[in-house]
């Protein structure tokens, strides 16, 4: 059943559909009480005792409408929502709420505007000094230039401070005991990258932690294309090309554990509901368990826009499951193949470097790109 946020959001005016020269801002997301008492202060009654009616009545005539707008879902020949199309993710807002913004759920226009120039000349890699680092770099490393970057430069249009709606928190439940063993090995095998299989899976080109599932927004590449068929659905991200082939179905038929886990897909009314587990391998995607389930829920707002809702829950990794939502919205642009070329040709470099940190003794301490959280 819509309540008033959810009128609110069907009707706020469709953004323009997305390019990648200039990212529109995400759906704007419903604020209670947006949908006011207007109409109703604007008639002038003799008696106060009518205005709750009259209240009422203004409610009804902005829901009606709304509820018929909102049946004019785009289905397919199946009866199924239309959900087809090519999206982009890109948002300046984070995974997780900066410890800046600890107390602040949300932001206010002003202070979402102001944060995002922050963050934008934060995350500009041109603004980097080479000796000193940023950004996530070490001194003396740096990535490509900003010319190569296509994260958003705008926050969610409801202006919350961080995907993660569930802990309230807007982070990533602590970790449990199990979780502590694996990252702390983890780490201590990246840090002696005694071989290719110590290194990420971004490293060697085979997964990456905003392919899916689930997907995140991140620094550059957060495009998918969504084809549906009776039987199937596919999603094909854009970073490192990958595509995940769904069947719809009421159980899990592949016994064996896969890259992107295995997929299932099925309906909850209007929405689609894919349900991920069975991932490999035992550091996978944020160095979570092959006990991970994911379930993603994508659902249509407007001709524009979907809504991307997913869960993770891993019991090996966190005591608690957690919840993150963001805004996709229609391109006009294709998706490209993307060409990692770390996994073929950097990796002995990746390698060697290591070698010669261990040379030179700088790896004992924190280092940046195997200690910092993200």
């Amino acid at each position: 059943m819509l309540d008033i946020d959810d009128y609110t959001r069907i009707a706020r005016q469709a953004p323009p559909r997305a390019t990648r020269s200039r990212p529109s801002m995400a759906l704007k997301l419903g604020q209670k009480g947006v949908v006011s008492n207007h109409l109703a202060d604007k008639i002038i009654t003799k008696e106060a005792a009518m205005r709750p009616i009259l209240r009422a009545l203004s409610v009804l005539a902005v829901c009606i409408p709304l509820l018929a707008q909102a049946a004019e879902v785009p289905r397919t020949a199946h009866g199924h929502p239309d959900l087809q199309g090519i999206y982009t993710f890109s948002t300046i807002t984070p995974l997780q709420r900066p410890s800046e913004l600890a107390e602040k759920p949300t932001l206010s226009e002003e202070e979402a505007l102001e944060w995002a120039a922050y963050e934008n000349r934060r995350q500009n890699r041109d603004l980097i000094i080479d000796s000193v680092g940023g950004a996530g770099y070490p001194p003396g490393v740096i990535s490509y230039n900003e010319f190569w970057y296509e994260r958003g430069t705008e926050t969610v249009a409801d202006r919350r401070t961080s995907l993660i709606y569930d802990p309230p928190s807007g982070r990533l439940p602590p970790l449990n005991a199990s979780g502590r063993e694996r990252t702390a090995y983890v780490q201590a095998m990246r840090r002696d990258s005694a071989g290719p299989e110590a290194r990420t899976l971004n490293d060697r080109c085979i997964m990456n932690n905003r392919t899916g599932p689930p997907m995140v927004s991140g620094s550059y590449n957060n495009n998918m294309q969504l084809v549906q068929t009776a039987e199937h659905v596919m999603i094909m991200s854009e970073m490192i090309h990958h595509a995940r082939i769904i069947p719809f179905a009421d159980d899990f038929s592949a016994p064996s554990p896969q890259w992107a886990g295995n997929s299932i897909a099925r309906w909850d009314g209007d929405t689609l509901v894919i349900t991920t587990r069975d991932f490999y391998p035992e550091y996978g995607w944020r160095n979570t368990s092959p006990q991970m389930v994911v379930e993603e829920r994508i659902s249509w707002i407007d001709e524009y826009t979907l809504d991307y809702d997913f869960t993770v829950e891993d019991p090996n990794t966190w005591d608690r499951t957690w919840s993150a939502r963001m805004p996709m919205r229609r391109m006009d642009d294709q998706i490209y193949e993307y060409a990692c070329h770390e996994g073929n040709h950097g990796l002995a470099g990746i390698l060697a470097g290591w070698r010669r940190w261990e040379m030179d003794g700088k790896s004992e301490g924190a280092i940046p790109s195997v200690d910092d959280e993200e």
